[in-house]
């Protein structure tokens, strides 16, 4: 293996052994059990008018994940006017029902509250939006989705409204897109590998490495049926070009890549010695550590490249809300304190706003090295399919 100079190597997650020890027993789904110890670390909690819990620590999920928490900062719920009426929500996605749970947290803090939800693939929802908008106008007041690519679907169509700086303001920059929409929770691509197998020098830092990296030879799995593995090679192709990702995927599969009908599949099969490293979303390696506290399991990130991408959820108010003030402040709630919390402890996601850091010890977005991408542009899948079906890996 040739060395490489210690500036040059991505950063990894270090999963502490005290931290693997404490995440013995942790549910790793998303549980919505009230965590105890949050209170004291988050300052106690807050009521709305009716009287219901609005605290922080009624937000979080159970587990190890959520203790020990610092100090959180931004705006709170109590900050913000009520939510009250009802409310056409379309949900693409929903992280398996963790953004359903939220919702009932919601309910629970306002019972006059009544999100009417529906629920199905984010393309597919993309798409209705715009069938219906076309009409006349759509029955959706929001859309709340788990793909950046169906946001910028329907912002390019002219049918999302322009949120408004308090809403979009304390999102950085580069999770918020021409106050069409903004970035609720993120998740990045990474690189799980197995410790006993392998050491962090043998993870190059540019994925365009790996097809010549012996390490890696026949110990790479990967899930390209995958919707999150497909937007990463839909970012190699607008990044690099057809024939160099073609390339790419030709030689992953030369060299020995062994295939996983999902990235939770693939981050298990690394822990259980399977294969040596994978593909996957991040939190995929926290959910195996939750379950499996000793697995030999560690993050590397690439930089600057498609395997460094970070994908957002997101949400958008559209043009026909019929109340677009209770659409606009529910977005707003999204990246509350409380709601972001929600999404580090129970998703393992990446929260949008900077007083509300990540789990287990992953490094802050900010430190990350994710290329400069349009995300809007991830929304073409069609020659990625079609690149991964003439190399036969579809």
């Amino acid at each position: 293996m040739t060395h490489r100079d210690k500036s040059s190597r991505r950063r990894f997650l270090a999963l502490s052994a005290a931290t693997a020890t404490a995440l013995a027993g942790c549910a790793g789904d998303g549980s919505d059990q009230e965590t105890q110890t949050a209170t004291t670390t988050q300052g106690g909690s807050t009521t709305k008018a009716d009287g219901a819990d609005a605290g922080v620590d009624s937000f979080q999920g159970s587990g190890p994940y959520s203790e020990g928490r610092p100090d959180l900062e931004g705006t709170r719920i109590e900050d913000l006017p009520d939510l009250s009426g009802t409310l056409n929500l379309y949900l693409g996605g929903g992280e398996g029902g963790l953004y359903g749970n939220l919702l009932d947290r919601f309910r629970e803090v306002y019972p006059d509250f009544d999100p009417q939800v529906r629920s199905a693939p984010t393309a597919q929802l993309a798409n209705t939006i715009v069938e219906e908008s076309s009409g006349g106008s759509s029955s959706a007041d929001v859309f709340w989705a788990v793909d950046a690519g169906s946001l910028a679907y329907v912002a390019n169509q002219g049918v999302a409204t322009e949120l408004p700086s308090e809403v979009t303001d304390p999102v950085p920059e580069t999770f918020r897109f021409d106050s069409q929409w903004v970035g609720v929770a993120g998740r990045a691509r990474a690189i799980p590998y197995n410790t006993d197998q392998l050491s962090a020098d043998d993870i190059p830092n540019k994925v365009a490495q790996f097809p010549e990296t012996d390490a890696l030879a026949d110990s790479m799995g990967w899930a390209p049926t995958y919707g999150a593995f497909q937007s990463f090679v839909t970012a190699m192709r607008l990044m690099e070009n057809e024939d160099a990702t073609k390339e790419w995927l030709q030689k992953m599969v030369d060299h020995g890549v062994t295939e996983y009908n999902d990235e939770f599949l693939t981050s298990n099969a690394v822990a259980d010695g399977e294969v040596a490293a994978g593909f996957a979303n991040h939190y995929y390696v926290l959910r195996v550590k939750a379950a499996r506290p000793n697995a030999p399991i560690d993050l590397a990130f690439t930089q600057n490249d498609a395997g460094s991408l970070v994908n957002l959820s997101g949400a958008q108010v559209l043009q026909g809300a019929q109340n677009q003030e209770l659409a606009t402040n529910f977005v707003r709630h999204l990246l509350t304190v409380e709601a972001q919390e929600f999404f580090a402890t129970t998703a393992f996601a990446y929260p949008m706003i900077p007083g509300v850091p990540p789990v287990g010890g992953l490094p802050p977005i900010d430190e990350l090295s994710p290329p400069n991408l349009d995300l809007s542009e991830l929304s073409n899948l069609g020659p990625t399919l079609r690149l991964m079906r003439e190399v036969g890996v579809l």
